[in-house]
C-alpha cells in the first residue's frame, strides 16, 4: 500500500461522505479521483498484476451493486464510490472493506432509527454555522423518513480497511525502531571484548 495513496483515499472518503450527508449526492468526481489515485500510485507500491486484481474484484462488485441498485436497495453514487474505493484496496482486502461498510450502515441505520424518536427539528438560524445547518437538515430528512446517507459507511468502510493495512507497516517499523535501540543501547553498554 502507498504510504501517499491512503490518506488520498482516506481525504476523498471523507469529503464524499461529508457531501453525502449535507446533500445526499456523491460526486461522481470524487469517484474518479479515488480512480485515478489508485492507477497512478498503486502501480508503483504493488505492481501492476495486484491492480489488475483490484480492478477485476472492483467490477466484480459493480456487477453486485448495480443489481441492487436497479432495484433501489443502493443510489448510483453510492455503487460508484464503493466500486472506487475497491480500485485503491488490494482485493485481499474487499472482505473487510465490506464487513466493515455493512455494519458502519447498520450503525448510520440505527442512528437513523434513534433520531427519529427527537422531537421535530426546528430550522437552523440563518447564518448559523455550516455544521448546524447540515444537523438540522439531517433531521428534517429523518423526520420524513429520507433515505439513509449510505456513503457515510462505505467511507467508514473504506477508512477501516485502509488503517487496517497501515497498521502492520507501522507496527513493523516501530518494532525494527526498537529493536535498533535495544542493539545500539547494548552496544554501548556491553562493549564486545571488554572487561
Amino acid at each position: 500500500m502507498s504510504t501517499l495513496l491512503a490518506p488520498i483515499a482516506m481525504g476523498i472518503l471523507f469529503v464524499a461522505a461529508w457531501n453525502d450527508v449535507a446533500t445526499r449526492t456523491i460526486p461522481d468526481g470524487l469517484s474518479l479521483a479515488l480512480i485515478a489515485a489508485a492507477l497512478l500510485l498503486r502501480p508503483f507500491a504493488d505492481g501492476l498484476v495486484p491492480l489488475a486484481w483490484s480492478l477485476a474484484g472492483a467490477f466484480g462488485l459493480f456487477v453486485a451493486l448495480a443489481f441492487l441498485h436497479a432495484f433501489g436497495v443502493m443510489g448510483g453514487g453510492d455503487v460508484k464510490l464503493a466500486c472506487a474505493t475497491a480500485c485503491v484496496l488490494p482485493v485481499s482486502s474487499l472482505g473487510a472493506f465490506l464487513t466493515a461498510t455493512a455494519i458502519a450502515g447498520g450503525v448510520v441505520a440505527a442512528v437513523h432509527i434513534l433520531m427519529r424518536l427527537l422531537p421535530s427539528p426546528l430550522p437552523a438560524a440563518p447564518g448559523a454555522p455550516v455544521l448546524f445547518r447540515v444537523v438540522a437538515a439531517e433531521r428534517w430528512r429523518v423526520a420524513r423518513r429520507g433515505s439513509l446517507p449510505y456513503g457515510v459507511a462505505i467511507a467508514a468502510g473504506g477508512w477501516i480497511a485502509l488503517l487496517a493495512l497501515l497498521a502492520p507497516a507501522s507496527a513493523s517499523s516501530m518494532h525494527a525502531g526498537a529493536m535498533h535501540a535495544a542493539a545500539a543501547h547494548a552496544a554501548t553498554t556491553h562493549p564486545i571484548g571488554g572487561s
